[in-house]
């Protein structure tokens, strides 16, 4: 079964928020199959949008994660999670 995750960041995403830096999440964040991330200035317009872009991927098992920018302005995972399917 493959494993998706939606990192949903609450907030606006500081300027020095970056395509480079959501890179760098996606490999450090790499207990899934496929990652889609939605914030305010990359990824996603929504949480379906995401989704659909896994299902589209073959991911059966999906969870969306929710993250807050730091002050420093790093993302950082709540510990909240839904899971959508699987």
């Amino acid at each position: 079964m493959k494993t998706g995750i939606i990192i949903y960041a609450v907030g606006d995403a500081p300027e020095k928020w970056t395509e480079e830096s959501e890179i760098y999440l996606r490999s450090s964040e790499c207990s899934a199959d496929a990652m889609e991330i939605i914030t305010s200035k990359t990824g996603h317009f929504d949480i379906p949008d995401a989704w659909w872009s896994l299902i589209s991927k073959g991911m059966s098992r999906i969870v969306c994660k929710m993250a807050v920018f730091s002050d420093t302005g790093e993302l950082k995972i709540t510990g909240r999670e839904l899971r959508l399917c699987g």
